[in-house]
């Protein structure tokens, strides 16, 4: 693995981190958010809805743009965007215009989480792009690693509206590395052969791709479970089981390392035994934790040293179900990659924004609704693999990708 490689893999994580930094680090400020701006726990977790349904939405221009005008481009427009947002909601007087900044952060935060995965498929298919996307993966994991432990010192040192003006100061970083680090890996020749009517093309023809939308939502449904936890877990970490805001950060991290750490792997399993293989484990381990997580607490052992050693394995497997499915998604739209990497986003956190959406109207500051919605998103995403990967067809194909 040459030095090329993991710079890119650094600059790419880095950019990556930069939305879901802005949802990470202000997590254990939620309930201190409420009571400052007198919001109850379902309008704070519309701030977070929010940022979901505008970043979701938002791809589905900086996807196709990246096809039009390059990569680059999309990523200052985004990051510029993103930076206003952040001061907004640094500055927002009540809940209302705090949700309104966060949807126009949301706008902005967008491209760097789509452009990145676009440059990957751009330099690399099958195996080879398992590993970039692992690695950028492990840079990306400082979000949800760090970011909570940075955001609760922030806010002992400064308050929760400080949390925002950090924020801005890494869309600015973001900035800067795009403008002195990352290289252009769209050639103009390429970008000639996009343009609107050609993205409404590929939308068509990837709506109608089964394989691409069955692993799109496998994907989803694994990442909608970790977006119940994020939108819940600081509620009942903190108000049911008593934790600090320091202490739900580190709780929170555990998670977020488990992921990370195995992750690291999928790039050497898929090369041992295929990218389909590899879901199709990693899917069936994911379900069956959290369904034992849930089992469990309907037994009635609702304890917070049971739910975070299940969700250490749990997430682990999810790690390994990420990167994988994101690849295979990608491998046979290499043509539209921009396009087909704004509507993968786009469909999963549109589904995580509809989930918290529907979770919210449950949460009632205890564990059951969020271990309950957590087990019931993994379990779609053990159907949806069984309906997508289980003909011998879909598994042959996948196997005979070719790696470059």
């Amino acid at each position: 693995m040459n030095s090329t490689f993991l710079r890119r893999a650094l600059v790419l994580g880095l950019l990556s981190s930069i939305g879901p930094f802005a949802i990470d680090m202000y997590l254990p400020a939620l309930p201190a958010i409420g009571s400052a701006l007198q919001a109850d726990v379902h309008a704070v977790q519309m701030s977070l809805m929010a940022f979901f349904v505008s970043f979701a939405i938002s791809q589905l221009v900086y996807g196709p743009a990246s096809d039009m005008f390059g990569r680059k481009p999309p990523l200052y427009v985004g990051i510029g965007l993103f930076i206003v947002g952040s001061v907004g909601c640094a500055l927002a007087p009540d809940i209302g215009w705090l949700i309104a900044f966060r949807f126009l952060q949301g706008l902005g935060g967008g491209a760097p989480i789509v452009v990145p995965r676009a440059i990957v498929r751009d330099l690399h298919t099958g195996v080879e792009a398992t590993r970039l996307m692992s690695l950028l993966l492990l840079v990306f994991s400082v979000s949800p690693i760090l970011a909570p432990l940075i955001g609760s010192f922030v806010i002992d040192a400064a308050g929760w509206r400080a949390i925002f003006w950090a924020v801005t100061g890494i869309g600015v970083v973001g900035l800067l590395l795009v403008a002195l680090t990352l290289e252009e890996t769209r050639p103009a020749a390429q970008r000639t052969q996009s343009d609107v009517a050609s993205t409404l093309r590929a939308f068509a023809l990837l709506l109608r791709d089964r394989h691409f939308l069955g692993l799109t939502a496998i994907g989803a449904f694994g990442m909608a479970s970790f977006f119940i936890f994020l939108a819940n877990s600081s509620f009942v970490f903190i108000g049911h089981y008593g934790l600090t805001p320091r202490e739900y950060s580190l709780a929170f991290s555990v998670n977020a390392a488990s992921f990370i750490g195995v992750s690291q792997f999928a790039g050497r399993l898929t090369a041992r035994f295929g990218l389909a293989s590899i879901v199709r484990v990693a899917v069936l381990g994911f379900a069956l934790s959290l369904g034992a997580l849930l089992a469990f607490n309907l037994a009635g052992i609702d304890r917070l040293d049971v739910m975070i050693v299940v969700m250490l394995v749990g997430y682990g497997f999810l790690g390994l179900v990420v990167p994988t499915t994101s690849v295979m998604a990608l491998d046979d739209h290499g043509e539209i990659a921009g396009a087909a990497s704004a509507l993968m986003g786009t469909l999963q956190l549109v589904l995580g924004a509809v989930v918290i959406a529907l979770m919210s109207g449950f949460a009632d500051g205890s564990a059951r609704p969020m271990v309950a919605g957590m087990a019931a998103a993994a379990l779609c995403a053990l159907l949806l693999t069984w309906l997508t990967l289980g003909g011998r067809r879909s598994a042959a194909s996948a196997a005979t990708r070719p790696c470059s």
